[in-house]
C-alpha cells in the first residue's frame, strides 16, 4: 500500500492517478422511466375481506405498497440486441370500508395487479459465462449461465389517488396471471370468486425506472486504497446524554411559509393578486 493514504471524501485529480486497473461492473446499455396513472384496478380480496366489502356502504383508500415485481427479459424477433421486459407489478392494497356513513372504518387488505412491457437495447452476447459462486459444487464445477443482459425494475412508493365500490357487470374476474405463493402467504390463503355484485376499484399513480445492464470489464484510473477517515462512534450507554445531542425540532412547531413560487403559481397569500 502507498504512503500516502487517500480518504473516501478526498478530492480526486488526474494528476494524482496511481494506474489503470481493469474491473468487472454492470454497464447500463439502455433505460427508460415511466409515469403511470392506473385507474379502475380491480382489488382481488380473501373471503374475510370480500365479505366486509359486500356489507360496507363506502370505502377509501388507505395506503398502497408495491408487495413484489415479477420481471420476464425475451429477446424481441428480428431486432438483435434488443429484449422486452416484461413487468407485473403486485399492489398491497390497503382499504378503509364503512359499514354507515358515520361508523368507524374497518381495514381491508387486497391485492391489485398490473401488467406492462418495455422494449429496450442490450446488446448482444453469444459466450455462457461460468463462475465459482456455488462453493459446494462437485469436483469444483462452476455455475453457468447466458450472456443475456439482467434486467433491473426500480418502483418509487405509488401514490394512493382513489377507491371506489362499483357494481360488477358479468362474472368475477380473477388475478391475470399465477400469484406466487410468497404474496398468498401475505393474505392467509387464496382469493375468492364471489357471486357479490359489489368489487372495489383503485387509481395508482406509479414510477418506474428500467435499465438493461451487462457485466463488462472496462478500464478506470486508480488513485489509491480508499482509507475511512471518520472514526467510528459506538452508542453512549446513557440515554440521556444521547438526547442532549440531539437539536430541538423547532420545524416541526412552526409551519413552513407558503414558498414565493408557489404564492405566485397558486396565489397563496391574503390580499396578493
Amino acid at each position: 500500500m502507498s504512503d500516502n493514504i487517500i480518504g473516501c471524501d478526498d478530492d480526486f485529480s488526474f494528476d494524482n492517478v496511481k494506474e489503470a486497473v481493469c474491473i468487472n461492473a454492470p454497464r447500463i446499455y439502455d433505460s427508460c422511466l415511466d409515469k403511470d396513472c392506473l385507474e379502475d384496478l380491480p382489488v382481488f380480496l380473501t373471503k374475510p375481506g370480500q365479505c366486509l366489502i359486500d356489507k360496507a356502504a363506502s370505502v377509501r383508500l388507505n395506503s398502497v405498497n408495491v408487495c413484489n415485481v415479477a420481471v420476464n427479459l425475451q429477446p424481441v424477433p428480428f431486432h438483435n440486441g434488443f429484449y422486452a421486459v416484461d413487468m407485473t407489478f403486485y399492489f398491497d392494497v390497503c382499504l378503509d370500508a364503512f359499514m354507515a356513513p358515520n361508523a368507524l372504518p374497518m381495514p381491508v387488505k387486497g391485492l391489485a395487479v398490473f401488467s406492462k412491457r418495455a422494449v429496450l437495447f442490450g446488446s448482444d452476447g453469444s459466450v455462457k459465462i461460468f463462475t465459482s459462486d456455488c462453493p459446494d459444487s462437485p469436483e469444483g464445477i462452476g455455475t453457468a449461465s447466458q450472456n443475456c443482459p439482467k434486467a433491473v425494475v426500480q418502483v418509487a412508493e405509488p401514490i394512493a389517488l382513489s377507491a371506489r365500490l362499483s357494481e360488477r357487470h358479468g362474472p368475477c374476474q380473477m388475478p391475470p396471471c399465477r400469484i406466487p405463493e410468497c404474496i398468498l402467504h401475505r393474505y392467509g390463503g387464496e382469493f375468492v370468486q364471489s357471486e357479490s355484485n359489489k368489487e372495489v376499484l383503485v387509481s395508482i399513480g406509479v414510477f418506474t425506472v428500467v435499465q438493461l445492464e451487462r457485466d463488462v470489464q472496462m478500464l478506470i484510473p486508480a488513485y489509491d486504497f480508499c482509507i475511512p477517515k471518520k472514526e467510528c462512534i459506538s452508542n453512549s450507554e446513557d440515554p440521556c446524554e444521547l438526547f442532549s445531542s440531539i437539536d430541538f425540532p423547532t420545524g416541526e412547531f412552526f409551519p413552513k411559509n407558503c414558498p414565493p413560487d408557489s404564492r405566485k403559481k397558486y396565489g397563496c397569500g391574503c390580499g396578493e393578486n
